[in-house]
Formats: C-alpha cells, structure tokens, sequence
C-alpha cells in the first residue's frame, strides 16, 4: 500500500491500492509529485479531475503491466489502436487501457486512462532498464483539467476558448510551481483547424507564447486534448480532454516523445541521448 496521504481537500484522489496491484518502485515518488502538482493548481485557480487523466508507465514485458490493470478493470486496447514513441532516440509501443468512468476504481482515484509503454527492440530495453527505476516503472502522471462549459459556443468558438482557457491555465501553474512548463499541444477538431478564420485568429488565441511554445494538430477520431508538462523531466503532466474517441493523438504522442519526455529523469534533462 502507498504510504501518507493520497488525497487532497479539492477532490484529487490516488488509489490507495496501487502497491497492492503494482508494486512499482518509483510510484511513491510520483504520487507524492502528482500531489503536490494539485495542490498547486488549485492555488493556481485550475479545476482538477478528481482523478488522473492517464498514467503511463514504461514496462517489459507488457504482461507485468497489463495482467494486473485487466484485474483492476481495464480494457487494454479499448481504441484499438497502438502509439509509436521515440523516447531518447529508442523505439517503443504505446498501448493504451482504459477504464470506465462509472467503476469503483475510478472512483478510488485509478487513472481514466493507462498508456502501457514497452521497448520495440533491445536497445530501447537497455535504455529502459539502464536508468535503474526499477520494471516496470511509472514514468509520469497526467492530471486532468476541467474543461469549460461550452455556454451555447459552436465548434470554433470553443476551440478558442479552450486553448487560451489552457494557455492562461498554464502560465498560472508555471508562477505557482516555478518550474519551466512544456509546450502546449492542442489537438482540434478539424472542424476548428479547418475553418477559414483559424489561420488568423488562432493567434490570438497564444498571445505571449513563443513559437517554439505551442503547437496546433487535428485530433484523430474527433474531440479536443490540450496538454502540457508542469515538472521538467516529463514527470507531471496536466491534460484537458472533451469528447474523444481514443486516448490520444498520435501526432501528440510523437512530439512529446521526440522532445517533452525521457526515460532519464533524475535531473529533470529531456532528449537524453540513447544508450550507446
């Protein structure tokens, strides 16, 4: 079982039985930082899901992972779809699970979503194994924003006023936290990305970012997902999700693989270069 404290006056809760199911070595650290991140953002004025938006966590083989979220109450490969992930210059598969909304589980603060992360190759196992976090290991946590009340708005509309809602969440957070946040990746609609107004305006709608700061993409499958790392390192993440049909954008998954996140994590560096 986890120990101290797993929830927190605003609702965030963690499962207390995390341990009992997966016994992860670094898990303890994660939850204690996941918590504090909600901590945070509550004193930001940022809602926070009552649980995790996804966890993922790096694992070889994908059994020791999967076997123990099937008896939790997952369904692994609920979108039926595999994500590549670059991590360090290595190959891995992300493969996601999924858990009902209406489940006790969730209720106890288990993650609406799992990505299970496992090395294509030897070499990305190496790299895996050689950071010494232990197999499997949870590489990072993300929490889920409250999205805004759409209040009539058509397509457009909201997907203007989601992005500077997340724009202005994450400059908030990044005062709060003090550390540097990553970039902001809004996955769209194509209805919105489509539309003739959003080359002008979308601008506007990251007023005060560079542009090395954000980054605009269709969402496959429909619906919205705006997302952003809070910890350096890829360690904490926080998410804003409506109406999706999968668990995430493989354009995403990509960017953050190249360039948000690593399997070296002890000093907060991305990018790490792959074991040679």
């Amino acid at each position: 079982m986890m120990s101290g404290s797993t929830s927190i006056f605003s609702g965030f809760e963690l499962p207390h039985d995390f341990g009992e199911v997966l016994p992860i070595e670094n898990a303890a650290e994660r939850f204690g930082e996941a918590m504090e991140v909600a901590r945070q953002s509550a004193e930001a004025g940022v809602a926070i899901e009552a649980a995790p938006d996804h966890a993922a966590i790096f694992t070889d083989p994908p059994q020791l992972v999967a076997g123990p979220l099937k008896s939790v109450g997952y369904d692994l490969g609920w979108d039926t779809r595999c994500y590549p992930s670059p991590v360090d210059g290595c190959d891995y598969i992300n493969v996601s699970a999924r858990l009902d909304p209406k489940s006790p589980a969730y209720q106890q603060g288990w993650f609406r979503y799992v990505a299970v992360v496992h090395p294509v190759d030897e070499a990305a196992s190496e790299q895996m194994l050689s950071q010494g976090y232990g197999n499997p290991f949870l590489h990072h946590l993300t929490l889920g924003v409250v999205p805004p009340e759409r209040d009539g708005d058509d397509e457009f509309s909201y997907g203007g006023r989601v992005v500077r809602f997340m724009a202005d969440a994450r400059r908030r957070m990044a005062d709060v936290i003090g550390d540097e946040p990553g970039t902001l990746i809004a996955a769209l609609p194509s209805e919105v990305v489509g539309d003739a107004r959003f080359a002008e305006e979308s601008p506007r709608w990251v007023e005060g970012l560079s542009g090395s700061e954000f980054q605009f993409q269709v969402m496959q499958g429909g619906g919205y997902l705006v997302q952003y790392f809070v910890l350096t390192g890829g360690r904490i993440e926080v998410a804003m999700r409506s109406g999706t049909c999968q668990t995430f954008n493989p354009l995403s998954v990509d960017k953050i693989s190249r360039d948000e996140i690593s399997t070296v994590q002890d000093d907060g560096g991305g990018n790490a270069d792959p074991l040679m």
